[in-house]
């Protein structure tokens, strides 16, 4: 989304609409005018699948990042020892601790990127011929990231919380389910509590925008090359193709702030900030510290990409009839 040098009023003549200064409840509403419902149903359709079929993984990303040498918490070796060790305590459910918060932030996370997103792309690209920019699918990927994060944080803190509680008696762990933990947390620590992990997750914005300028930015290139107009529908494979390397190069660029957060949301630990974290993980773990669960990251979110966003576009292209 476009700034301007006074918050207060903004000048659309470059649209055509108007030469009259609007405000910025006026510049909000314009931009909201170009949501479209059907982006946000595709986009909680892929998110919703994703994370019912991936979720297991998450748990095992989540338990590395923040294995930081504390003795309460379970030893693990690699990937499979954590499944197989969590499937033995606890069974399925154990493998599925956390996934209510995950769905309802999966789903609401990418309902809301996807809607805001293509709000801010059309209300960018309006009374335009030309195609956005790398640097204009950034901006509008970034800010869409920034307000998904603001309404979807408690819920991925509740998601946190359940993942890392490790004793298999289900009568003997603090948070008995999402609501429950949402409940605790707002009584005992208040909203700061609820949006723990919020600035680096700001950072995290940043993953999202580079996902999504390079899946665009491919995208387009590739339907230039088969001589398609740029929203062409494609098959499968080619989504899915596009949409692993960009989630790779994401992945690739930013993981650190993943680590970091997740270790700010632990209940186990207690930091003084996201200073503290950076400082305390250099310190005692080096360098590899900030990529700790790296590798079932990347087995978890490249085929949760390829999944949520071949369901999106099939989804969107159904809903919004384009061909």
């Amino acid at each position: 989304m476009s700034s301007s040098p006074n918050p207060g009023s903004v000048n659309v003549t470059e649209t055509g609409l108007s030469s009259k200064p609007v405000s910025l409840l006026g510049h909000v509403q314009h931009v909201f005018s170009h949501v479209r419902m059907e982006n946000l149903v595709a986009g909680l359709s892929g998110g919703v699948v994703s994370t019912l079929v991936l979720h297991p993984l998450d748990l095992v990303k989540i338990r590395f990042a923040v294995s930081d040498g504390l003795q309460l918490r379970p030893q693990y070796s690699s990937i499979m020892h954590c499944m197989r060790s969590v499937w033995q305590q606890e069974g399925l459910r154990g493998l599925y601790q956390g996934v209510t918060p995950n769905v309802w932030g999966a789903g609401a996370s990418w309902g809301l990127y996807f809607l805001l997103y293509n709000a801010i792309k059309s209300y960018i690209k309006e009374g335009r011929q030309s195609e956005l920019t790398a640097t204009e699918h950034l901006v509008s990927a970034a800010e869409a990231g920034i307000l998904t994060l603001t309404l979807t944080n408690p819920i991925w803190v509740t998601k946190t919380r359940l993942v890392l509680q490790y004793n298999a008696d289900p009568n003997s762990k603090h948070y008995k389910g999402m609501v429950d933990a949402l409940v605790k947390i707002y009584r005992y620590e208040g909203v700061q509590g609820l949006y723990k992990g919020y600035v680096p997750g700001l950072f995290g914005t940043s993953h999202g925008a580079l996902q999504f300028m390079a899946y665009e930015e491919l995208k387009r290139d590739y339907n230039k090359y088969k001589k398609v107009p740029s929203d062409a529908k494609l098959n499968a494979m080619e989504y899915i193709s596009m949409a692993a390397l960009s989630k790779i190069f994401a992945v690739a660029t930013t993981y650190p702030y993943q680590v970091v957060r997740a270790r700010l949301q632990d209940q186990h630990n207690r930091y003084n900030g996201v200073i503290d974290v950076i400082k305390r993980t250099w310190r005692n773990e080096g360098a590899i510290g900030f990529y700790k669960g790296i590798i079932p990251n990347v087995l978890r979110v490249t085929p949760a990409c390829c999944i949520t966003f071949v369901v999106y576009e099939n989804v969107s292209h159904f809903l919004l009839g384009r061909k």
